[in-house]
């Protein structure tokens, strides 16, 4: 049996199954699993996804685009408001710069939040921040051997053998 062919069983049930389920601004994949496809919302991995499931109480290997509406309802208002749901510890916005509120961003808010931390450090220059601007490594990665944005790599032997070949012409 091919993969893009369904079983005898799911070729029925097609209808209600919803293919992708709205969170926030992002679209997840229903024919997935409720875990599986919750980690590939930003700021969600796989341990967060299973913390999710259960306190939506969902079944985490069912696939997402059929649960009943309300199990989805569900599953949303536990994203929207996870910061509520999981230990301190484990909030990726831990003591907000201006609000001094623990919270756990997802989606856009999480990659706007990370762009705004980028641009204040660059606006105090602070070491990060210079980093950033400069374009290279910021967590304290070596440099002498990655991170090169040249693109001459080692010795090129074109440029000596032109210039051999000027020498010998002459």
């Amino acid at each position: 049996m091919s993969a893009e062919e369904p079983a005898d069983g799911e070729a029925e049930g097609d209808e209600d199954l919803q293919y992708f389920v709205r969170i926030g601004q992002t679209d997840l994949d229903g024919t997935k699993s409720v875990e599986r496809s919750l980690s590939e919302l930003k700021g969600i991995g796989k341990r967060m996804a299973r913390i999710v499931a259960d306190e939506a109480d969902v079944d985490r290997q069912a696939t997402f685009g059929r649960l009943e509406d309300d199990e989805i309802d569900s599953v949303v208002e536990v994203v929207e408001n996870l910061g509520d749901h999981v230990p301190e510890w484990m909030a990726n916005r831990q003591k907000d710069f201006f609000s001094g509120e623990t919270t756990h961003e997802t989606g856009g808010d999480l990659e706007e939040s990370r762009r705004h931390d980028i641009n204040r450090m660059k606006m105090i220059s602070s070491y990060k921040g210079v980093r950033h601007e400069r374009g290279q490594k910021v967590r304290g990665q070596r440099t002498k051997s990655t991170g090169r944005t040249e693109g001459t790599i080692g010795v090129n032997i074109e440029e000596i053998r032109e210039e051999m070949e000027e020498d010998e012409a002459e």
